[in-house]
């Protein structure tokens, strides 16, 4: 009798932290390489070629509560690179998801699990994130898998703009291309007023870089939050932001998002629990299993 009830009391503990798990906050990182994360990313002059140093600073160290959704629509624990699986054909390093994330949860601790949807593409224009096109599909799918496993989408990061700085007419067009993404991607996902926080450029690929930061800056769409990257110190390359730049720029976008999401979210999320669920659902089942079925042998063996 003692041993079916330590088995129940055991599964009643699993089911909280599987509904934690589901509730996740969801927030979706898209845009071209510095959001894929170049920091740390330099030229090999042995091999002469780009490499990743490895180096990962404490506001990007992992974090039982922060997951990611890989490549193969699987919830992992988050680490650096972020899009290792995603921007596969580039050399990824740290980007701005990561201390975004451990930003959000040390000013919000009850803020729950947040689930990361790593959806960016280097060397990518604007015109190529439209509506219809493979990337604008492809993130959409991401954030509806994403969704069924009961979370909510909280934000969209967004840092992109480097490639229309090229040509003229691109730069000239930014604002209209960017503002009617921004709109067509708030209705797909069903979120009218989804908190979208995005990059002013700290460089460019070619002479219009404040065109396009123009268009940044002056965004009159409701709850789009500029961060200005503008003066964070830059790789060797003059175009990727550097590790320290891009924790900088997380914690500044975290702490743009946390402005403009309402204060019940921030001090309601996982209010019935005291600390974040440490582990997913399903490593709390791989956990448990053992113990349950050595349990389930003790019965048969003390009634047989």
């Amino acid at each position: 009798m003692f041993a079916w009830l330590l088995c129940l009391i055991l599964v009643s503990e699993a089911w909280p932290v599987k509904c934690q798990y589901q509730q996740q906050q969801l927030i979706i990182l898209a845009g071209q390489s510095n959001m894929a994360g170049r920091g740390g990313v330099t030229n090999d002059t042995r091999t002469n070629k780009l490499t990743w140093d490895g180096i990962v600073p404490p506001q990007c160290q992992p974090n039982p509560s922060i997951l990611r959704l890989t490549a193969k629509l699987r919830w992992v624990l988050a680490h650096e690179p972020l899009h290792a699986d995603i921007d596969v054909n580039k050399t990824n390093g740290v980007g701005p998801g990561l201390p975004f994330a451990n930003a959000v949860l040390t000013k919000v601790p009850n803020f729950g699990v947040i689930g990361l949807v790593p959806c960016a593409i280097g060397g990518t224009n604007i015109s190529q994130w439209r509506k219809g096109s493979s990337l604008y599909e492809q993130m959409i799918q991401r954030a509806q898998v994403a969704l069924r496993g009961g979370g909510t989408i909280r934000a969209v990061l967004w840092y992109q703009g480097e490639s229309d700085t090229v040509n003229l007419e691109d730069a000239k067009l930014y604002k209209e291309r960017s503002d009617m993404f921004f709109t067509d991607l708030r209705s797909d996902l069903q979120s009218p007023l989804l908190p979208i926080i995005r990059v002013a450029l700290a460089s460019g690929e070619g002479p219009f870089i404040e065109i396009v930061r123009k268009a940044q800056l002056s965004s009159d769409l409701p709850n789009v939050r500029c961060v200005d990257a503008m003066g964070l110190p830059l790789e060797p390359d003059g175009l990727h932001l550097t590790t320290p730049a891009q924790v900088r720029l997380g914690e500044m976008m975290a702490h743009a998002f946390l402005q403009s999401i309402p204060s019940s979210i921030k001090t309601t999320s996982h209010s019935h629990s005291h600390s974040p669920p440490k582990f997913p659902h399903f490593i709390s089942y791989f956990l448990i299993l053992p113990l349950l079925t050595h349990l389930f042998w003790m019965i048969l063996t003390f009634r047989y």
